[in-house]
């Protein structure tokens, strides 16, 4: 149902004396529908929100104060306008990054986000590129970047009108909307992965390009995250020779194994992993035997375990791995040996309460790991 608004000569006198004095007085006063602002990351893109937040005041908010349908609001140029989404200037969405909107495409940028309320609890979100207007007296459907139609929702009583982020995950963030006893929610996703890539290569020719360790960050979020295998293992071999700030280490040789296993050269792989050993820490090692356990690979596990306590006889945490190591294969009997040496050698307190619950467990024929 869509209501029209006749123009009344006197509220309209009104609003240009209103706009006279407002403009001429230039006085910072408060004002009843205060301003606000959210921001919200998701991944690395920044999404924010500027707005006023009107409070109910006992009044009819659904289809009386933000009446159904498109509007005639007897002021500014548009003959139908939408709701502004809030109080006084535009209600401003800001995306940093490209985004999608219920699922279609939105460019980076700045809009005027604004809302048409339907009778059946159903919006349509409007995203337009003039974002500088007054509300949405200046409305020109021409401007729209985007609409998307969602359903609305009961929800307890919301004083002054509020934006929130909701439901946030490693790639979206649900944009809520609530006022009086409804909520009008839109799913924001964003494309980390690609937005992320698309930043490291940037970075990579400018000034964070000069250090091994950004190179070996941006292989390695590549590999774990969908990207380019071919690109990301020309970034690791960058770090191991060919560069000035080149210089290999268990770490960039340990991602090179892990993209080589990815293409399906595993034994190329494993004959980088044995090179990475040589360049390990005794904590580098004992990782990756745990690792492998995690895979399941509990005798290749075993075989770094010993490794690690051939090359660092009576370090911490050697026993500690070779105890992790024969309790993965069953020897129980052994594993407890070995975990009785770690308790005398462990560093800190964290560390000894850690053991002290693996020996209760070991002692009662159970795998520790």
């Amino acid at each position: 149902m869509k209501k029209k608004y006749t123009t009344n000569p006197i509220a309209m006198t009104l609003i240009l004396m209103f706009c006279f004095i407002s403009t001429s007085a230039q006085l910072n006063l408060p004002r009843g529908s205060q301003m606000a602002k959210i921001t919200q990351r998701v991944g690395i893109t920044d999404i924010s929100i500027e707005y006023s937040r009107p409070s109910v005041n006992g009044r009819e908010i659904w289809g009386k104060l933000v009446p159904y349908g498109m509007n005639n609001l007897g002021f500014g140029t548009a003959k139908e306008s939408p709701w502004r989404a809030g109080a006084n200037e535009n209600t401003v969405i800001k995306f940093k990054d490209d985004v999608k909107i219920e699922g279609k495409t939105l460019p980076a940028g700045k809009y005027g986000l604004h809302m048409v309320i339907h009778e059946n609890d159903k919006a349509t979100i409007i995203f337009s590129k003039n974002h500088t207007a007054w509300g949405s007296y200046f409305y020109n459907p021409s401007d729209d970047a985007l609409r998307v139609d969602v359903n609305m929702a009961d929800t307890a009583h919301t004083e002054q009108l509020t934006y929130a982020f909701d439901e946030v995950t490693a790639n979206s963030a649900l944009v809520t909307l609530s006022w009086g006893k409804k909520k009008i929610p839109f799913k924001v996703e964003v494309d980390v992965a690609d937005i992320v890539l698309s930043d490291i290569r940037q970075k990579l020719e400018n000034e964070p390009g000069f250090n091994r360790q950004t190179w070996e960050q941006a292989a390695n979020f590549s590999l774990n995250n969908g990207g380019d295998l071919n690109e990301a293992l020309g970034w690791i071999e960058a770090t191991i020779a060919g560069q000035f700030f080149s210089q290999k280490n268990f770490n960039n040789l340990s991602i090179k194994s892990q993209i080589l296993t990815k293409q399906g050269k595993t034994t190329e792989a494993a004959a980088v992993m044995d090179e990475a050993l040589d360049y390990a820490t005794v904590f580098e090692i004992h990782g990756y035997g745990r690792q492998l356990i995690g895979q399941g690979q509990k005798q290749k596990a075993m075989e770094v375990f010993k490794l690690n306590a051939k090359k660092n006889k009576g370090q911490w945490p050697v026993d500690f791995g070779l105890a992790r190591g024969y309790s993965a294969l069953g020897n129980y009997k052994t594993a407890l040996k070995h975990l009785k040496i770690a308790a005398t050698r462990a560093p800190d307190q964290p560390n000894k309460d850690a053991i002290a619950g693996y020996l209760v467990k070991i002692e009662n024929g159970e795998d520790i790991n």
